[in-house]
């Protein structure tokens, strides 16, 4: 059965962000690698992978970064050119800059989410949107593939000043809502702020293992259900 509401994640939940990084930086590298000696297209893209995987690993660096994404960016391949001993900052920039494009052009709805949300929302599920990030960018996404026709409350980090796993958020959540945290499910792909942080306030919790990797073995976090589409929440 389904609840009375339900608060979702956007990015690798609704709709696609990390399953587009390998194929966009692929493109951009093949184009510019060699306009860089030393270094061929593939290595290149190593070595930015590396440092990117680096940069978005401290907690810090992450919430500062993800709230100014191109210039993140820009930054990730000036120390990705500063070990491969190129000082060409302006090309460094130019290849974060095309990336930057290329990875929003390439985004799309999940297979199935768009008819999920459109289900759920005549169904009378009331709908919530919970992401983080820059708030033109997320504005974007939102606007692109017209988002505000099924959710009632959309709350974006970077319009808010706060975010996930502030536990404000999902509050302000279930308050535009107009319902308790029992009658609600939260489902996103982060088991930090989609699972952990919700279930804290009482909140049934779907995480959604885009990847199909399972539940890391290290995790403490365990959620209610595990989903690796949104559409099998309305499987039959």
């Amino acid at each position: 059965m389904l609840p009375k509401g339900i608060l979702f994640d956007l990015d690798d939940t609704i709709t696609t962000f990390d399953t587009v990084v390998e194929p966009s930086w692929k493109k951009v590298c093949n184009k510019y690698a060699n306009q860089i000696d030393n270094v061929n297209e593939n290595e290149l893209y190593l070595k930015i992978i590396e440092t990117a995987n680096w940069y978005w690993s401290d907690k810090k660096r992450h919430e500062k970064g993800r709230l100014d994404i191109e210039n993140a960016r820009r930054r990730i391949l000036e120390l990705t050119f500063n070990k491969i001993k190129n000082d060409d900052i302006s090309l460094a920039h130019e290849i974060a800059d095309s990336y930057s494009r290329l990875r929003v052009e390439a985004i799309d709805f999940y297979p199935g989410a768009e008819e999920t949300l459109k289900y759920l929302y005549e169904q009378g599920v009331s709908l919530g949107l919970v992401t983080n990030g820059q708030a033109e960018k997320q504005r974007e996404k939102i606007e692109r593939f017209r988002l505000e026709r099924f959710f009632s409350s959309i709350l974006i980090e970077g319009e808010l000043g706060y975010g996930k796993p502030n536990e404000a958020v999902y509050l302000r959540a279930l308050d535009e809502i107009g319902l308790n945290a029992g009658s609600v499910w939260f489902v996103g792909d982060n088991l930090e702020w989609d699972v952990e942080a919700p279930q804290k306030l009482g909140i049934y919790s779907i995480w959604n293992d885009y990847r199909k990797q399972g539940l890391p073995l290290s995790s403490n976090i365990i959620p209610d259900r595990i989903i690796t589409n949104i559409s099998e929440l309305i499987a039959k």
